[in-house]
């Protein structure tokens, strides 16, 4: 019986070269919790009314807070549409950012501040991707 480290190259890692990575993590936890309980906003979250309106269209309502319990509960989270529009948007996401070379804030942020041609054809993309998702995708999802 031999470990993954063996048998594949990709879980052949040394850990004692690369303590910093425990490091790294370590603070990224204590950040979360301290901006999840020393910076936290207890105000409710403030929409514009042609928002709301719109929300309310699609079948969502809107009681204040940042995740809508029509689509992040576990009553949503149980429902066959939920699941197959997570399949869904995980694999176009995942096949997108790689036939793109790289996720859009990569594009956006590294790209475009190098000003890279590939990059700003991608943000371009993502953008008229995105208008096409809301306005002519999403009103027949919900």
């Amino acid at each position: 019986m031999t470990g993954a480290g063996k048998k594949l190259k990709f879980f052949d890692f040394n850990w004692k070269t690369q303590q910093w990575n425990l490091l790294f993590l370590l603070g990224a936890i204590a950040g979360g919790y301290i901006a999840s309980h020393y910076l936290a906003n207890p105000a409710d979250l403030e929409l514009s009314e042609s928002t709301i309106r719109d929300l309310s269209k699609l079948g969502i309502s809107f009681k204040g807070g940042l995740n809508p319990d029509e689509l992040f509960s576990l009553e949503a989270l149980s429902q066959p549409k939920t699941i197959l529009l997570l399949l869904a948007g995980g694999i176009l996401v995942g096949f997108g950012s790689r036939y793109a070379g790289g996720c859009t804030s990569g594009h956006a942020i590294s790209g475009l501040s190098n000003l890279q041609l590939p990059s700003l054809v991608a943000v371009i993309g993502f953008f008229i991707g995105g208008l096409i998702m809301t306005f002519f995708i999403m009103p027949y999802i919900f």
